[in-house]
């Protein structure tokens, strides 16, 4: 007699972005598929974390993350955003930034809630919600330059719907929300009583002269935005899980106690060298990293160009959504592993980022690669034609 399970169990699936990184190695490929960052640590960060493990900072944190870390925070947005954060009473550090939005949908859902997906969207954000018995509501943003479309915003609303999900710069298409689109969602859920969840551990990797605008900037936002950050990206550290949330008082505390539940907190020598990173690096280490990516975007682009594949040039983040029609194959799966085993480079299958079949003519590449490997795996896709 088999054992009873839970409805979830076989809802969540291993992501198409780990199981490409799977094929890859098993080819001895070129990994593209996983946002890896695999550029170098700053010695700063690396520095900060090693001292606090020296001076025997090893132990469980407060709830809500070391001191050190959350006026870092709070240091950054004042210096860089011209923002007033509460360090004691409105940032909660977690293990990541999805372990932030997996605390924070835990303090202010119940299941059957419906929340606003725009799509093309991250996995995981998907299946955060789906794990805990949320409804995602999907919202196709308008190609060729993903622009919100308004009108099906307001149509998808519905007498469930408590949150959207805004994620800018934007996984896996590179979208930046614009400040006129900021504000028509907020009229909305100013108009609909709903949160807004905003994703933005891409905040600092944008291109061709965009500026990035935190949401929770916005006139009257502030109560109901829900900030989710990091610093994987930023510090090239995503093995270390140090993310964050920043929100009103009144839901912080409840986000932190579920943060402590979860994962107890996040590590503690590494909050260190991530606070340590935030309070020495000056708007020269951004920009230049920013300067950095865009050279990586265009060389990778020109090279998907080149072999026959549509690049969307993104603005913001560093992945390529590419349009691979051209490949053989009846799906999205089938053309990038015919594409890995031609040219031993490993995309991610569009289907990963879209519903029904709209994915099934993208991949995802993700350029956060040292120059170097940004150069062969170019040269290895200009070396085909589709």
């Amino acid at each position: 007699m088999p054992l009873h399970v839970s409805a979830r169990h076989n809802s969540i699936l291993q992501s198409e972005i780990r199981s490409m990184t799977l094929a890859c190695k098993q080819v001895g490929g070129i990994n593209l598929a996983q946002g890896v960052c695999d550029t170098p640590v700053p010695q700063v960060v690396q520095k900060g974390a090693q001292d606090a493990i020296s001076q025997g900072i090893n132990t469980y944190t407060r709830y809500d993350g070391r001191h050190e870390l959350r006026e870092a925070i709070a240091g950054f947005y004042a210096r860089h955003y011209n923002l007033a954060i509460d360090p004691e009473h409105e940032i909660v550090v977690s293990a990541g930034a999805t372990g932030a939005l997996y605390c924070a949908c835990q303090a202010l859902f119940n299941a059957g809630d419906e929340i606003i997906i725009f799509e093309p969207y991250y996995g995981y954000h998907v299946n955060t919600l789906v794990s805990l018995d949320l409804v995602p509501r999907f919202v196709p943003l308008k190609t060729p330059t993903w622009e919100l479309d308004l009108d099906l915003l307001k149509k998808t609303l519905g007498p469930n719907t408590r949150a959207l999900i805004i994620n800018t710069p934007a996984n896996p298409c590179g979208k930046i929300f614009t400040h006129a689109e900021l504000t028509a969602i907020y009229n909305l859920a100013t108009q609909h009583d709903l949160f807004v969840i905003t994703d933005e551990i891409y905040e600092h990797f944008v291109y061709d002269g965009h500026k990035h605008i935190p949401p929770m900037s916005l006139a009257g936002a502030r109560k109901r935005t829900i900030t989710i950050g990091g610093l994987s990206k930023t510090f090239s550290i995503t093995g270390w899980r140090i993310g964050y949330c920043i929100c009103d008082t009144l839901w912080a505390q409840t986000i932190g106690h579920f943060s402590d539940l979860i994962y107890v907190c996040a590590p503690a020598p590494l909050q260190i060298g991530a606070a340590a990173g935030l309070d020495s690096l000056n708007r020269d280490y951004y920009s230049e990293m920013a300067q950095s990516y865009q050279k990586k975007r265009d060389k990778l682009s020109c090279a998907l160009s080149t072999a026959g594949l549509t690049p969307f040039v993104p603005v913001g983040s560093y992945y390529i959504l590419a349009n691979i029609s051209k490949i053989p194959g009846d799906s999205a799966k089938e053309r990038t592993l015919a594409f890995l085993h031609k040219t031993l480079i490993a995309s991610v299958p569009g289907n990963a980022f879209f519903q029904g079949d709209h994915g099934e003519n993208f991949a995802r590449f993700c350029f956060a690669k040292e120059d170097s490997i940004i150069e062969e795996a170019c040269k290895k896709i200009e070396s085909v034609r589709w």
